[in-house]
């Protein structure tokens, strides 16, 4: 079983092709421009947010916020209610419970991408899943912060097309800035998985105050074509935007168009074929 915080039946930019996509819930980082904060962490069970709720979805049974998704409108007034990074609108399911819908997307999709939070710290539920998405011909990849030595898991890996990694920022004492959290499996699982054809993506949040940026980009683009004759690696960069991240993180200024631009030509100067900047 995960906790599931939603399936979005079709998406176009977490991987190639119609993909559905999975975000599980719990993150053991603390992304200080995080665009999911609700997702973070796992409901307290304080009930804050149940009299909040406009259609009933949530009550409050045996000291436990109870979730009907049946009638939730995805109105967002209990994400808005609740202080503590979490969510209540958490489903519980089996790998065959989240295959099941995913099925009700086929044959309109091209494949499945597991996100989060992150979801690695539920491996054996994204393996199981996964092998039930390879026995239906669907394509599977991993969103994670790399957080995961996907170098022990050579099951998990057996059924995994790819990885788009996070490398939020390069230096250890940047990416603690950013995220409270050591870099270093981050920094091997860049290594690794490109070194095995597992890594589909790279991804990078450009904030300019906030860490380094030409340092980190610079340099995971470095770590990139050294194994572009392994596979072709995206490298993505996306540009901060405030809406949706923590209010007391909210005023860091995003990067220009140019600055953008400029680090999207110093990545193909280097070498790297495919960059996308969004």
């Amino acid at each position: 079983m995960a906790p599931v915080n939603k399936i979005i039946p079709f998406s176009s930019v977490d991987g190639p092709g119609n993909r559905t996509s999975v975000f599980l819930q719990g993150c053991n980082m603390d992304c200080k421009y995080c665009h999911n904060p609700e997702t973070r962490k796992e409901c307290r069970n304080c009930g804050e947010c149940v009299p909040k709720c406009p259609v009933g979805a949530l009550d409050l049974k045996g000291g436990h916020v109870v979730f009907d998704y049946t009638k939730c409108v995805a109105c967002d007034t209990c994400i808005k209610t609740c202080r503590f990074d979490a969510s209540p609108r958490i489903r519980e399911l089996s790998p065959e419970e989240t295959m099941a819908e995913i099925m009700k997307q086929v044959p309109y999709i091209r494949g499945v991408t597991i996100s989060g939070g992150e979801c690695s710290l539920h491996a054996d539920f994204i393996r199981d899943l996964f092998i039930l998405c390879k026995d239906k011909g669907l394509g599977t990849l991993i969103d994670s912060n790399g957080s995961y030595d996907y170098s022990k898991d050579p099951e998990l890996l057996a059924v995994t097309d790819g990885v788009m990694l996070d490398v939020k920022a390069w230096s250890k004492s940047d990416h603690q800035k950013v995220t409270d959290y050591d870099n270093s499996m981050v920094l091997k699982n860049l290594e690794f998985l490109a070194s095995v054809g597992k890594l589909y993506e790279v991804r990078t949040v450009i904030v300019p105050e906030l860490f380094d940026i030409e340092e980190t980009v610079v340099n995971t683009a470095k770590t990139i074509v050294k194994y572009l004759d392994v596979s072709d690696i995206r490298y993505k960069l996306i540009t901060y935007r405030p809406m949706g991240v923590r209010h007391e993180y909210s005023g860091m200024t995003p990067p220009s168009q140019e600055q953008m631009r400029d680090l999207a030509d110093k990545v193909k100067k280097i070498g790297v074929k495919t960059v996308v900047n969004v």
